[in-house]
């Protein structure tokens, strides 16, 4: 099992949010990049024309920012839970929900006088859409993913206040967009997960959520929600060809998961994300999942 080196220089408590989740995302894309290279090519997204769906009106510190929100049965539904229990699951601070986008590439357009402005597209699955128009709760949870996300893939500053356009559906036009053939099959929630450390919650460390899926054929990532941490001082981390075992300071949290997959440990990367509270894993394997 690979010793808890794979966290340094990764985990630093010196570094600031942005830096460390530039650092993240750099060490996602080198890693993404080394295994594709490997890879037979063969194709892995298909391209899908998002219909309109509505428009709302932000600003960033270089202009005014219009986000076209869409949609398209080619991109998978989020789990089907209702609203209770989605508002239930928010007030715990879990972040196993997640809602499936695609998020375009930003295009330069004209408003309505005539002034420059930034667009951005934004698709969601076409049932999620017409469900998400008869709930003003969801329609404000989809609105604030998609600017965060858009925040944390272009690394943009945008307003949180903003307002939906009465008279137009979108800004400039729609452009396709290539997403996955395929989604993300989901491994294991940890629920399911041999621990053989386990032990009644009311003794010991707390069990932490765990969410794992495949973002490449040859690449496992991990979200570890960590809600008590507000860095990665202390934290410990194993991981061995198909085991993760994890430790946090003070026996806040223990995690002891069977992987079912054949785990890269000596390529493996982390790195804790302060905004998130979340350890995040990047786990190369060294086969193919069938």
């Amino acid at each position: 099992m690979a010793d808890s080196k794979l966290l340094v220089p990764e985990l630093s408590e010196t570094e600031t949010m942005d830096d460390e989740t530039a650092r993240f995302e750099e060490l996602l894309l080198q890693a993404s990049k080394e295994l594709h290279q490997a890879q037979t090519t063969r194709s892995e997204s298909t391209q899908i024309q998002p219909q309109a769906g509505f428009c709302i009106k932000t600003n960033s510190s270089e202009g005014k920012v219009f986000i076209n929100i869409c949609h398209s049965p080619s991109i998978p539904p989020p789990a089907d839970v209702t609203e209770d229990e989605l508002l239930q699951m928010l007030e715990e601070d879990q972040a196993g929900f997640r809602i499936p986008m695609s998020l375009g590439e930003p295009h330069a357009e004209l408003d309505a006088k005539g002034q420059g402005c930034t667009a951005y597209d934004v698709a969601v699955n076409s049932d999620f859409y017409w469900r998400m128009q008869n709930s003003d709760f969801l329609r404000e949870l989809v609105v604030t993913i998609a600017r965060e996300g858009l925040e944390d893939k272009y690394g943009l500053q945008l307003n949180p206040e903003w307002r939906m356009l009465k008279n137009r559906t979108f800004m400039g036009s729609i452009s396709q967009q290539n997403i996955r053939s395929q989604q993300r099959p989901r491994i294991q929630e940890l629920g399911n997960l041999y621990t053989p450390s386990s032990r009644p919650a009311e003794e010991g460390p707390e069990k932490p959520h765990l969410n794992l899926w495949l973002e490449a054929p040859d690449l496992l990532l991990a979200e570890i929600d960590l809600p008590k941490l507000d860095g990665a001082l202390g934290l410990s981390l194993e991981i061995g060809e198909n085991r993760l075992v994890m430790g946090g300071p003070q026996q806040l949290y223990h995690l002891d998961a069977y992987i079912p997959l054949r785990i890269n440990s000596e390529e493996s990367k982390a790195a804790f994300h302060q905004k998130r509270k979340q350890l995040m894993v990047a786990m190369p394997l060294l086969s193919v999942p069938s």
